[in-house]
């Protein structure tokens, strides 16, 4: 049994739902996906306790519409657009998709979306369980994040990692999976697909320079160069003087 949605709920959901084809599309084109198309956004209800499921279709797929699965914290649901055979999003598995990062939207609440994804450099960083120091240019610009963690050991659920990592560092907006993707969050579906798009960018050309002796960090001025650019110089600043 599914439960009804309000207008401005529904409202909302074609909105995600445009802004995740557009994403979709721009990763994809851009070769940003792998070729199993692993791209799942998981984005909270305003003012409610309801989380949007979106999985891009897969490479098989016949039918590339995007569909939507709304369910609660607690795996009610109250939307299911699945079809049969695709199985992220159909049968028994529907419910878990509002509680897949539940924990996260209930003790986070500057976090809007979450987005796992499976991009190519990136999963070379995760498969040789390496932290990813963040040394291009373009990808430090828009982050105060330096690095983006591992996460090895499955038997702590993903939620409580992320969390615990956040309490680190409050500007943490990524980790690696150990031997699979990543996780990304933010405020919004388009925002954070841009940033993972600059990541992906950035752990490719750091991988090609592993070959050439390794990536290095950035030289003097190049970060109040780049946070200058994007406006979190003033922040950055306060955090490169806590680390000195």
């Amino acid at each position: 049994m599914t439960h009804v949605l309000t207008a401005e709920q529904l409202t909302y959901l074609d909105q995600a739902k445009r802004d995740f084809a557009k994403a979709y599309r721009v990763l994809k084109n851009t070769r940003t996906l792998t070729a199993t198309n692993t791209f799942q956004a998981y984005l909270r209800v305003p003012e409610s306790r309801l989380v949007i499921a979106l999985h891009a279709p897969g490479p098989w797929a016949d039918d590339e519409e995007i569909r939507a699965v709304v369910a609660d914290y607690d795996g009610v649901l109250y939307l299911d657009e699945s079809t049969a055979g695709s199985s992220p999003l159909s049968g028994s598995k529907a419910g878990g998709n509002g509680r897949r990062y539940a924990k996260v939207f209930a003790e986070r609440a500057e976090i809007n979306l979450v987005i796992h994804v499976h991009t190519p450099w990136l999963g070379g960083w995760a498969s040789a369980h390496r932290v990813l120091p963040i040394r291009y240019a373009a990808s430090q610009r828009v982050t105060l994040s330096r690095e983006l963690p591992i996460y090895v050991d499955r038997r702590q659920p993903e939620p409580d990692f992320i969390i615990e990592n956040l309490e680190r560092n409050p500007h943490l907006q990524a980790i690696l999976e150990a031997n699979g993707g990543a996780t990304f969050w933010g405020a919004g579906i388009i925002s954070v697909s841009k940033l993972i798009l600059l990541i992906e960018e950035g752990a490719w050309f750091q991988g090609l320079a592993e070959g050439l002796g390794g990536s290095k960090e950035f030289g003097p001025g190049v970060l109040e160069q780049q946070w200058n650019m994007t406006g979190l110089w003033e922040q950055g600043k306060k955090l490169l003087e806590t680390a000195a």
